[in-house]
Order: C-alpha cells, then sequence, then structure tokens
C-alpha cells in the first residue's frame, strides 16, 4: 500500500514553520531541507522545499511564495488525551500569532488550521443518552478552546 504524506505550500517560511513544529510535537524532527544553488531559483542558500516529522507523521514542505495560502478546508487534529494536553498544544500552537476559532479549532501564526480535541469529547458527544450527547455537542459548540470540565458540567446539567 502506498503511503500519504502531506504537503504543505508555505510562503517563504517553511524553515521557521517546520523548526517551529517539531519544538511543538514530542518525537519530531527536521528531516531535511534543500537550499537553492549557484544554479537557482532565486538566492543561493535560501530554502526551496523540505521534509520534518511530527510525532511520526511526516509532512513535506515547499516555500512556493504567497500565490496560495492555507484555509480551513483542510486542517490537521491533534487527539488529546486530557485538559492539560489540550492546553499544551493551544498555547503553544496559538502564540506568537495564532488565532484562536470556536469548536477546539485553531489557525497557527502560518495560517495552518488544526482542531486541538480532547479525547473526552468523541465520549460525551456519543452518549447513548440523546440528551447528554446534545447537551455536550451544544457545550463545545459555545467554546473556543475545548474545557473537558465545561462538557461535563453541561451534560450534568449544572
Amino acid at each position: 500500500m502506498p503511503s500519504i504524506t502531506p504537503s504543505l505550500w508555505f510562503d517563504n517560511n517553511l524553515e521557521d514553520a517546520a523548526e517551529f513544529y517539531t519544538s511543538v510535537f514530542p518525537n519530531s524532527k527536521i528531516e531535511q531541507l534543500n537550499r537553492t544553488t549557484e544554479a537557482g531559483p532565486g538566492e543561493p542558500g535560501t530554502v526551496l522545499s523540505g521534509s520534518f516529522v511530527l510525532d511520526g507523521t511526516r509532512f513535506i514542505g515547499i516555500n512556493g511564495g504567497p500565490a496560495f495560502s492555507f484555509s480551513e478546508a483542510v486542517s490537521f487534529t491533534v487527539h488529546c488525551k486530557d485538559q492539560d494536553e489540550v492546553d499544551y498544544y493551544w498555547d503553544r500552537l496559538t502564540r506568537d500569532g495564532g488565532e484562536e476559532s470556536q469548536c477546539g479549532w485553531l489557525k497557527d501564526r502560518f495560517g495552518v488550521s488544526w482542531q486541538i480535541v480532547p479525547n473526552r469529547l468523541y465520549e460525551l458527544v456519543a452518549d447513548p443518552d440523546p440528551a447528554r450527547a446534545t447537551a455536550a455537542t451544544k457545550a463545545m459548540h459555545e467554546m473556543r478552546k475545548i474545557i473537558v470540565s465545561d462538557l461535563e458540567r453541561a451534560v450534568a446539567g449544572r
């Protein structure tokens, strides 16, 4: 079976993005950065493309310039075991120019969209009691960052 690797188009800041992402996610590394030579294109030594691994998932990046930009049409979901993990990823990915959205979504400073989701959310919205599942879903829609204790209070009717 072939492997699937996300490929991200950056506006000439791939190196900064790769350094940032590998500092946020554990077990991560920059595999390679391919730089322009004297033959071009562009300024010799500038990064053209590269690859990096974020906690076991390989990404390819290219410095394509401003022709395209990221949108919420594609996002990456970070499944978090608990509120501490949600807080960790939310705080780091919104730092230095990131933007909060709603329902656990955010954009980092490079414009990449992320969904920071606690595993508990999946359990609550799949509750066999439709009233409890609806309460969890409604509470999530009213949040920016997902707060597990607020979800549980909503499900409990408090």
